[in-house]
């Protein structure tokens, strides 16, 4: 029997950039579109390219140069303004000069919607609603209809709302997204709704949920429940207000626990690459308690959930991490014990056994780093190097010779100066920069240092800064820097600590430089 199948209509490129603080260049759509084409989703809706001259750019380099393998782009627009022809409407004729084979379009499913907010009698938003339809499949294109605020709408006036949707299908429209605008309907509503636009109209319903109620995951499933056969959603949950469904957990969900086929292939591997990356893009520190692509999805702590998974994973797991292309951790902590450490040793040195001298003196190690104020428990890039190195194994890609930070007043953005003296096989690299703070300018100094021996750490960046003061003496505490940094598809955390931040902070940054050169030589 062939397994059912859920379509995935990406929003994150339309729906998404209206998030608070997110903005792509045209050169990071491509990027994104190329990236969800690569995850395999059905259709990406790439922009209007009518109200958004980079969204017509896009598609233009879309007909010429974008060979895409799985996903068919999809451009959004509205339905034809009030009181004109659809012919005349410079909206749908952007629409059909786009090149687009899909045209998303957005029309009231709202009585009090359609007379308040457009100003248009019921009768001629039903028309407006037709005639757009009409007139884009006439001429070629496939018309996908986005019912604002359809369960509004439905339970507002329910013949009316399903008025909108017979106008649509009338004009030829091949799929009814009923959207829950204002993301105030609950998942039971929704699939009832949604059952009876299915039982109405045939399989042609697509599910469009918004976070407001902090439900659109389960709204998007409960839609598929009731007969949805697209999902609508973004990568992350990016959206405005509260955001949209997050696909990110909507595809596991219908794919693992329900069953449906929603990607080409094994793609759901990339899942966890592909919300990292777009998350990069749009310049947005990653959630790492994501469900399933987060970091800590699949990160364990206390001593009984190690050993539960030690014996069982489906214990404290409720899907393998790999299934979403994403690792299993073990927390190094006070809570998780000698076990933890093993597990550790058996990722980095399967070779040490237990009751070897190695083994011994890293737990001695690791304990006087702990009285120092050292935590590895959300650090582990820092927390191999210091294995590695406790069993000489440590590679020196490069010797720090000596550094120097100089603040001012802010006055500016580049308020603080660094020097950095490096050596790199035999070779004395010296190199000065400024930045935004003493650490910002460390962190570029030490980069353009070692830049000219390992290019690929111009793809690398600091992500998250935290300082910690771990033993309080005034101003001569002890403190602890934890800094997150990305190459954009993998994430990684180093420590620092010492009672000058500057220090603490610069052993954190040349822990996190020599991790990523650790990855790249393996």
């Amino acid at each position: 029997m062939n397994q059912r199948t859920v379509e995935i209509l990406d929003t994150t490129l339309r729906d998404g950039v209206q998030a608070a603080g997110v903005i792509f260049s045209l050169e990071d759509k491509l990027k994104l579109v190329r990236a969800l084409d690569k995850l395999g989703v059905s259709y990406i809706e790439a922009g209007n390219p009518f109200s958004n001259p980079k969204d017509a750019e896009l598609f233009r380099f879309a007909r010429e140069k974008l060979h895409l393998k799985n996903a068919r782009l999809a451009a959004f627009g509205m339905t034809r303004r009030g009181g004109m022809r659809a012919e005349d409407d410079a909206g749908l004729r952007a629409l059909l000069e786009s090149g687009a084979h899909i045209a998303c379009i957005v029309g009231k499913a709202s009585i009090s919607q359609a007379r308040d907010v457009v100003g248009v009698t019921p009768e001629e938003n039903l028309a407006m609603i037709e005639d757009t339809a009409r007139f884009l499949t006439e001429n070629g294109m496939s018309v996908f209809f986005d019912a604002e605020h359809f369960f509004d709408g439905y339970r507002e006036d329910a013949a009316y709302a399903l008025s909108t949707l017979e106008a649509a299908a009338r004009g030829g429209a091949t799929r009814l997204a009923l959207c829950d605008t204002n993301g105030g309907t609950l998942p039971s509503q929704i699939e009832s709704a949604v059952r009876a636009v299915t039982e109405r109209f045939g399989p042609i319903a697509a599910i469009h949920a918004h976070n407001d109620s902090g439900l659109a995951t389960a709204c998007s499933l409960f839609g598929v429940r009731g007969g949805a056969v697209q999902v609508q959603g973004t990568i992350n949950g990016y959206g405005e207000r509260c955001g949209n469904a997050n696909l990110c957990a909507v595809l596991p969900n219908l794919a693992l626990k329900m069953g449906y086929a929603v990607l080409t292939g094994d793609s759901l591997t990339r899942l966890s690459r592909t919300a990292r990356f777009v998350s990069e893009i749009a310049n947005i520190q990653m959630n790492e308690k994501s469900p399933y692509v987060g970091r800590s999805a699949f990160a364990h702590k206390g001593g009984m959930h190690i050993d539960g998974v030690l014996k069982n994973p489906h214990t404290f797991e409720h899907v393998p991490p790999e299934r979403v292309g994403n690792h299993r951790r073990y927390l190094i902590s006070e809570q998780a014990g000698r076990g933890a450490l093993m597990l550790k040793l058996a990722q980095i040195a399967p070779d040490v056994s237990r009751e070897s001298e190695e083994a011994a003196r890293i737990m001695a190690m690791l304990k006087s780093l702990e009285a120092e104020g050292y935590s590895f428990e959300d650090a582990d890039a820092s927390l191999e190097l210091r294995i590695l190195g406790a069993l000489n194994r440590r590679r020196e890609f490069f010797r720090v010779l000596d550094f120097h930070v100089i603040s001012q007043k802010p006055e500016d953005s580049a308020n603080a100066q660094a020097y950095v003296k490096v050596a790199v096989d035999g070779q004395v690299e010296i190199t000065a920069d400024e930045g935004d703070g003493p650490v910002n300018a460390l962190d570029r100094a030490l980069r353009k240092a070692l830049l000219r021996f390992y290019p690929l750490l111009g793809g690398a960046r600091l992500v998250d800064f935290k300082v910690r003061v771990v033993a309080s003496h005034g101003t001569a505490s002890v403190v602890r820097v934890f800094i997150e940094s990305t190459d954009g598809e993998r994430a990684w955390s180093t420590v620092g600590v010492s009672s000058n931040v500057i220090e603490a902070s610069f052993i954190a940054l040349s822990d996190s430089i020599e991790y990523l050169l650790m990855l790249e030589s393996k």
